[in-house]
């Protein structure tokens, strides 16, 4: 079984590695995060004798990377300035959350699907964060709500980077200032310091799993990079090699999520699952403008503060397209923290008024 694993695990990783090759070669953005999600997502439909095996492992190890590259760009006049934007960061993030209900909503009535269970799958709160509270909430079905999250993710994942490095929002994809940083960052600039931070970051990762922290082994690690870095001591920055690495640990875990085969009415679902993505993709484009004018910031910056995905992919994205990566980071979390507090409500609110309509209409129909 061991060796069946093993067998598994490398030709999920060639996969992988061949997705990201062959994205890098055609120039795609974040190509190592794309190219292993899609290559992996259709060499596992396409070969069934070798079943792909991922560890979620793996996975945690490349959120590790992502939280402390994130912690490294937080710095006091940061969390001011954050400190500034609290009134939007509430009002958006309230907005977006009901943009996503209203087209639950909708979807609900053209599916028949009960609509706390798309609510639950349209709300924008990461993978990582929803799929749990999904599993913790009686009546949802799991399956559906796997599936409109991975497909929306995997949606903005890929036309995201599009959107960011098109003429129309007037990036060219080249940024010398970023350029320069990458080609600054060595594996012999790691060490001594790096030792200091894998260790306070894995440990504080494994800690936050523990007490049940959302998005834990990003976030966690994120926590323990600022405070180190605030107190002074400055962490190093990654090399552009291990970037792609934690890219590829976490674009393959997504490409193996999407299981289409275990839905019913798998054309008409999907189809309404892109329709829900476009909407509210198009919705928080509108929302990143309103952002941008508020408290003139860069639209990219705008609107990956806002984009629908999780954290992690946003700050993968932001960082290569250098955004302001805090700026997105924060209001990602504070959409993260605000559904884990807003949602559970919510959602016990739909159900119960999805019960009361179903008695209602049980007892029209004895009368």
């Amino acid at each position: 079984m061991q060796q069946n694993k093993t067998l598994s695990l490398l030709v999920t990783l060639l996969y992988a590695l061949i997705g990201g090759w062959i994205f890098q070669l055609i120039h795609m953005p974040i190509p190592w995060l794309i190219g292993s999600m899609v290559f992996v997502l259709i060499g596992s439909k396409a070969v069934t004798r070798i079943r792909p095996y991922w560890p979620v492992q793996i996975r945690n190890t490349g959120m590790i990377i992502v939280g402390y590259t994130i912690g490294l760009s937080f710095t006091m006049e940061t969390l001011q300035q954050i400190s500034q934007q609290l009134p939007a960061m509430i009002l958006l993030t309230v907005l977006l959350l009901l943009l996503a209900a209203f087209i639950a909503f909708i979807v609900s009535k053209l599916s028949g699907i009960p609509y706390p269970t798309l609510l639950m799958g349209s709300i924008p709160g990461g993978l990582s964060q929803m799929i749990p509270l999904a599993e913790e909430t009686k009546g949802v079905d799991i399956t559906v709500v796997t599936f409109l999250q991975v497909s929306r993710l995997m949606m903005i994942v890929f036309f995201v980077p599009l959107l960011i490095f098109s003429p129309l929002l007037g990036s060219s994809g080249h940024h010398p200032v970023h350029d320069a940083a990458k080609a600054a960052a060595t594996f012999q600039g790691l060490s001594p310091h790096i030792f200091v931070f894998a260790i306070a970051c894995t440990l504080c990762a494994i800690l936050g799993n523990k007490v049940k922290m959302p998005t834990a082994f990003m976030l966690a690690p994120m926590i323990i990079t600022i405070i180190i870095n605030l107190s002074g001591y400055s962490g190093p920055q990654l090399p552009q090699l291990m970037l792609n690495i934690s890219q590829v640990m976490l674009g393959t875990y997504i490409g193996l999520m999407l299981k289409p085969e275990a839905l019913e009415h798998k054309v008409r679902f999907t189809i309404l699952a892109l329709l829900s993505g476009f909407l509210l993709i198009g919705g928080s484009m509108g929302m990143s403008y309103l952002l941008a004018n508020i408290h003139h910031v860069p639209f990219i910056t705008a609107f990956l503060s806002l984009s629908p995905g999780g954290m992690d992919q946003m700050a993968l994205i932001a960082k290569e397209v250098n955004a302001d990566l805090s700026i997105v980071v924060c209001y990602q979390l504070f959409r993260i923290l605000f559904i884990f507090i807003a949602v559970p409500p919510l959602i016990r609110l739909a159900f119960k008024t999805v019960l009361k309509k179903q008695v209602a209409e049980a007892a029209g129909k004895r009368g």
